[in-house]
């Protein structure tokens, strides 16, 4: 048995780019960001922030939803799978992406003032089993419960 998950809560480091494929599929590419604090030893010796940057593609529903509502600096939360390619740069050397295959999303960022700041929207990739033609990804907002402040 194996696993492949990551999770990264985030910035998004720019608006996405989305692409339609000949069969009318939308792929979504752009970067999270996410840091760890500055922070002192207790000898006094400083650590500066560290922050690392994914490359995320989303696909169909996930990417459309991504299209409509995700701008840059919006904080974001994703599940999904790594996923690492090869291609040959244009001198022939050969190079390696990192890719996080989104499955699941939560946006952070309140939209508008009009919106409380303790709401969120799930969204969800269907199973590829379970899709149809053209799926559509879930949205509903869920409540916060304040007892729930997770670091996280």
């Amino acid at each position: 048995m194996s696993v492949n998950k990551i999770i990264l809560l985030g910035n998004v480091g720019k608006d996405p780019e989305v692409r339609y494929l000949d069969s009318g599929i939308a792929v979504a590419s752009f970067s999270l960001a996410t840091s760890d604090r500055a922070y002192t030893l207790a000898n006094g010796t400083q650590v500066p922030e560290r922050t690392e940057w994914h490359n995320l593609v989303l696909w169909r529903g996930l990417a459309e939803t991504a299209e409509k509502y995700i701008h840059k600096g919006d904080k974001l939360y994703v599940e999904g799978k790594i996923r690492t390619r090869s291609y040959d740069d244009q001198a022939g050397v050969k190079r390696y992406v990192t890719e996080v295959f989104v499955d699941n999303m939560e946006m952070l960022t309140p939209r508008g003032t009009a919106q409380s700041s303790g709401t969120s929207t799930p969204v969800q990739q269907q199973p590829a089993s379970a899709q149809s033609q053209q799926p559509q990804a879930t949205s509903a907002p869920i409540q916060d419960n304040p007892a729930d402040d997770l670091p996280f």
